[in-house]
């Protein structure tokens, strides 16, 4: 019978692939045969060699921030590893609602993040050969693209219903709040019309959409047996709703946190005396999140403390050290599901101190 490590080898073993994902990734990056014209230009200014100094996850603290600039001002060009040159990628977008958005490429980064995650879904809830509807942002976000391919690798098909979130978030910087819920019903209208009309039983969808399909309809009287969530921050308050009014405790709720810089983390099954707060964990070793003092960045804060999330991604096709998300998150421990540290109660990075704008995320 084959012994179950404990809590304390699980981690380790957790941080030592961290740390061979960061030694071989960057080694791949920033070697002449493979690496990425950017990394490499990189590395020649700033006077080291990363392919031979790193050797640990640790080591990624030299490195500065990411800009996201970098992903809005450089060609597409400089971010293909030489490794990949002349096959053709995906380009994925993020964000956007005013000027250039933030570009990342992909070639199968996206499938390779929701086969993981496929695989941590409950086949009562989300059944093999299910239909699935994907009512959220589609259009340049890698989405539509990932969505499809978990109804896919599931045995599944999936129906689409696209979203602007662009529009929605432009009308509401306007006060428009007519024009963008106006603009919200006609993105229910479809869905109403698909349920009503097609057998799906899987859904994913954004917390406010979701919200805003319960008041048309009995989302688990239409069929639906599992909800894949994911956008913007969910409260406790804004889980337990989803949860038992909109749900009614018939149909599974699985709330996510992910993008297109970092894939998809998944959230540790809610327990009773989680109070309906949602943990997330990184897909490491792909990729790694830390909660950061936000005046002292290279500080991790303590567990159950508040800080700054930031984000490292780790793969053959995209490496992003250290990049600080606009959000605040409180760290917490490992689980025996994910052994590594987790982010709690995600919002939006300052968001006690001013007004964020999330539209119909």
């Amino acid at each position: 019978m084959p012994q179950t490590k404990t809590p304390l080898a699980a981690s380790a073993a957790a941080m030592q692939a961290l740390d061979a994902q960061a030694v071989a990734i960057v080694k791949w990056h920033f070697s002449p045969e493979t690496g990425t014209p950017f990394w490499l230009e990189w590395a020649k200014r700033n006077a080291w060699n990363p392919a031979k100094e790193v050797s640990s996850f640790a080591d990624l603290s030299r490195f500065p921030h990411f800009q996201d600039e970098w992903l809005r001002d450089e060609p597409n060009e400089r971010w293909v590893p030489k490794a990949f040159a002349g096959k053709p990628f995906h380009v994925f977008e993020t964000g956007g609602t005013t000027g250039m958005p933030k570009q990342r490429l992909s070639w199968e980064d996206h499938k390779t993040d929701y086969t993981e995650f496929s695989r941590t879904l409950d086949e009562r809830y989300f059944p093999r050969g299910a239909y699935w509807l994907m009512l959220g942002p589609t259009g340049p976000r890698r989405l539509r693209l990932a969505i499809e391919h978990l109804a896919g690798v599931r045995g599944g098909s999936c129906y689409h219903v696209d979203l602007d979130p662009r529009w929605v978030v432009k009308c509401l910087g306007k006060r428009d709040v007519e024009t963008a819920n106006r603009y919200k019903e006609h993105v229910i209208d479809q869905a109403v019309t698909l349920l009503k009309n097609r057998k799906v039983q899987c859904l994913f969808t954004t917390p406010k959409l979701l919200e805003a399909l319960g008041e048309r309809l009995s989302v688990p009287d239409a069929g639906i047996r599992g909800v894949f969530c994911g956008g913007t921050s969910m409260t406790p308050q804004m889980i337990r709703f989803l949860t038992e009014e909109v749900l009614e405790n018939r149909a599974q709720f699985v709330p996510t946190y992910g993008n297109t810089l970092m894939g998809l983390a998944c959230s540790r099954p809610l327990k009773p005396e989680d109070n309906w707060s949602v943990t997330y964990y990184a897909p490491q070793p792909r990729a790694a999140l830390r909660v950061v003092d936000p005046k002292d960045t290279v500080r991790t804060v303590g567990y159950g403390e508040c800080g700054r999330v930031e984000l490292t991604t780790l793969t053959k096709e995209f490496f992003m050290p250290r990049f600080l998300e606009r959000d605040e998150a409180i760290r917490r421990e490992p689980c025996d599901l994910y052994p590594w540290d987790g982010v709690g109660d995600v919002r939006p990075f300052g968001m006690l101190e001013k007004k964020v704008v999330e539209g119909v995320y």
